[in-house]
């Protein structure tokens, strides 16, 4: 019989499958597998020639050399804990990281990530097609062969779930705006940078270090602002600057020659300069100019969302609040990076937090004299001690949030100004970036440091004395907290006297929606300032804007003239709704009992009692993220030098450890043939008067319960 062709095999696939249907075949290692075309340099299971035995019942398959899931040997989660743990135990010492750049584990989760952001929903790895597993294997080869290139929007070895259209169908004028427009990275290389992402993320964590707390896992500006109330509450100088300059304009040279330092792999290395060499494409600022003027004269129809259309994002908040701090407005974006460029950025100034640690340690000065100490003073309140003077211990300490760093200095103001003479020169040698003094300016503690969207400033206790009826004193101090907060809305007229605004914005919107966008984001500012000293002033001043903006809102919308009348109909909260005209709408009963309207919730805060308490949680001196703690504590017990040490703390002190009780126990039992160990003579004395004593308790009882039954029966007891 002749071999059958594919084309061929596929219109006979059929009756092949009839006349083999009750030969087991072998399980797909994933359930949206299908079946693959026969090379003619692999024998065809579906061809009777190639069965030397026609009428054997069962037949044979071996494993596939040619499908991309026998690749998948390992759980990619698994994959990286491993290379996590390998980082953490010895930093100084870089796995070979082009070993797994090659695993395709590690592609299929990169995979799932960008799905998951290109999407907002995750796919699980049972749901993959087999022919996204055969592009995620021809990426994979692209890029260890050095055939891949950032970009590459006409020739993709792999699309968009939400973007499926081929450029081989589009006509000449849509495929020249197609690849001449700007745009966000393409999929594939989305998936790329979430390989590297997964494969240097572990290595340089654990290497950074702990001074710095932006684009980090685990290190958020929560923890940035703990660490300054802990640690920064006994400097009188501080010196704050910006190297945001270098996220605008990054300097290649700089940022390879900071990778290269760290790691040697030319695979990896080489990857990293293509995306920072390869040029974007970028808007012109004319056709951008032209293009809004065309728009500007045409008509423009407003949207109208459908029924099941989600609402847009809240608009009004970045537009009218501004909410983000100024050290988190700006994040690096660098060539086709990516979300590399945060890491990338990272490795580049740890080398000024290596160097600030180094002048830390040689600024540090004890005296015998000075009493106070850091680690023993109340982490939840810290007290302000004087810094001047000779008999003081000279101290000083350093944090970084992104591009933004705080120095603080217990000591002299000139011990200040030397140090940033010597900032400003390591700055211009090793990032190329010219700063002065009005850049990096030196502030006393009692003007206030913004960093963060908070102010650090003195303590100041006020002691009051009171007299009680009975003639007692009672003495009470009030406290200003050194961390204050302060917001300015940009919706607020007025400084002296704030006059809140209506917002406008929110005209169109529903009273319930309207509400509930302002509801998220007094809860935000809630949670912002949830370790700030006067969190319930701040944000009760905020609701209280809020509260006067809605009302003015909503006495221009339903023509209520002031905001007097519409807190006397929606009542303090603004809950209660508000009608357009008297008498022209049903009941808003009878509307939210037949779901025709959202039930509207009311405003939050509305008094100050409701606002939370500030969190005065003490944070530890050697506080690290949880992921870190944990990687931490499973390399120390899974090392036999911990094991060792266990086991001379359990002999010195004369313990025996279950393991050994339980050995104990066997051996007696084998050689015995008995459970527990014999007792000895005073044990068994001990055991035979504990036996009297419960059988005297169990003839008494029983006594006792027949001297009952005798007088319920009239019966003598005798």
């Amino acid at each position: 019989m002749p071999r059958l062709n594919p084309s061929t095999l596929l219109r006979r696939l059929p009756f092949y499958l009839r006349q083999f249907s009750s030969l087991p075949l072998p399980s797909p290692p994933l359930r949206s597998h299908s079946y693959s075309h026969p090379s003619p340099s692999r024998p065809d299971p579906f061809d009777p020639s190639t069965r030397s035995h026609p009428s054997r019942s069962t037949l044979t398959f071996t494993a596939d050399p040619f499908d991309p899931s026998t690749l998948l040997k390992e759980d990619p989660i698994s994959l990286c804990a491993s290379l996590w743990v390998s980082s953490f135990r010895e930093p100084s010492t870089t796995p070979p990281l082009s070993s797994y750049l090659s695993r395709l584990e590690l592609w299929l989760l990169a995979y799932q990530k960008a799905y998951a952001d290109d999407t907002g929903s995750y796919l699980p790895r049972s749901n993959i097609p087999a022919s996204t597993i055969h592009s995620l294997l021809s990426l994979r080869n692209a890029v260890l062969d050095g055939r891949f290139k950032w970009g590459n929007r006409l020739t993709p070895f792999i699309r968009s779930p939400r973007d499926p259209t081929d450029p081989a169908t589009l006509s000449k004028r849509k495929l020249k705006a197609f690849l001449t427009a700007p745009g966000p990275p393409t999929f594939q290389d989305k998936i790329v940078h979430e390989v590297l992402l997964l494969i240097l993320e572990p290595v340089f964590e654990s290497r950074f270090s702990s001074k710095s707390f932006a684009f980090r896992p685990g290190r958020t500006a929560h923890t940035a602002i703990r660490t300054i109330r802990r640690s920064f509450a006994g400097y009188l100088w501080y010196l704050k600057g910006d190297l945001s300059t270098l996220f605008d304009c990054p300097k290649i040279n700089l940022v390879l020659n900071a990778l290269i330092r760290e790691i040697r792999d030319k695979k990896i290395v080489d990857l990293i300069r293509a995306a920072l060499l390869t040029p974007l494409i970028t808007v012109n600022p004319m056709d951008e100019a032209l293009k809004k003027k065309r728009k500007s004269r045409k008509y423009q129809k407003k949207r109208v969302l459908a029924e099941d259309e989600p609402k847009p994002d809240p608009y009004w908040l970045q537009t009218f609040f501004g909410f983000a701090p100024e050290e988190a407005r700006k994040q690096p974006d660098w060539g086709h990076c990516g979300v590399l460029s945060p890491l990338l950025a990272n490795i580049c100034l740890d080398e000024l937090d290596k160097w600030m640690e180094e002048r830390i340690t040689e600024f540090y000065k004890p005296s015998n004299t000075d009493t106070w100490d850091r680690e023993q003073a109340n982490v939840s309140w810290p007290e302000f001690l004087p810094t001047t003077g000779p008999d003081k211990t000279r101290k000083m300490d350093y944090i970084r949030f992104g591009a933004h760093f705080l120095i603080g200095v217990r000591g002299p103001r000139a011990d200040a100004a030397v140090l940033r003479k010597q900032l400003i020169e390591f700055c211009d040698t090793r990032f190329q970036l010219k700063l002065d003094n009005e850049s990096v300016p030196i502030e006393h503690i009692t003007k206030g440091i913004m960093f963060l969207d908070h102010v650090l400033c003195r303590r100041v206790v006020y002691p009051t004395l009171r007299y009680t009826a009975s003639g007692g004193k009672i003495i009470s101090e009030k406290g200003v907290g050194t961390l204050l907060s302060f917001r300015k809305l940009e919706f607020l007229k007025g400084d002296r006297e704030p006059d809140p605004q209506p917002c406008f914005r929110m005209f169109h919107a529903t009273q319930a929606h309207t509400n509930l966008q302002m509801n998220k984001f007094l809860l935000t500012m809630a949670e912002w300032y949830r370790y700030a000293d006067n969190r319930k002033k701040v944000v009760n001043f905020c609701s209280y804007i809020i509260r006067g903006s809605l009302a003015k809102l909503y006495a221009a919308k339903y023509k209520l003239r002031s905001r007097a009348k519409v807190y006397k109909i929606a009542s303090r909260n603004l809950s209660r709704p508000l009608k357009e005209k008297k008498g022209q709408s049903p009941e808003y009963h009878n509307l939210l009992r037949m779901g025709l309207v959202d039930s509207i919730d009311g405003l939050h805060y509305t008094r100050m009692s409701m606002v939370p308490e500030p969190d005065y949680t003490p944070f530890p001196g050697g506080w690290r993220p949880d992921h870190e703690q944990v990687l931490v504590e499973y390399i120390k017990l899974t090392d036999m030098n911990t094991l060792e040490e266990l086991r001379c703390v359990i002999k010195d002190e004369g313990l025996i450890t279950p393991q050994d009780s339980v050995s104990m126990l066997v051996w007696s039992y084998k050689k015995n043939a008995y459970l527990f160990p014999p007792l000895e003579e005073s044990d068994m004395d001990k055991t035979e008067e504990e036996n009297l004593v419960s059988s005297a308790e169990k003839h008494g009882e029983d006594l006792r319960l027949l001297g009952l039954c005798t007088q319920r029966s009239g019966e003598d007891p005798s």
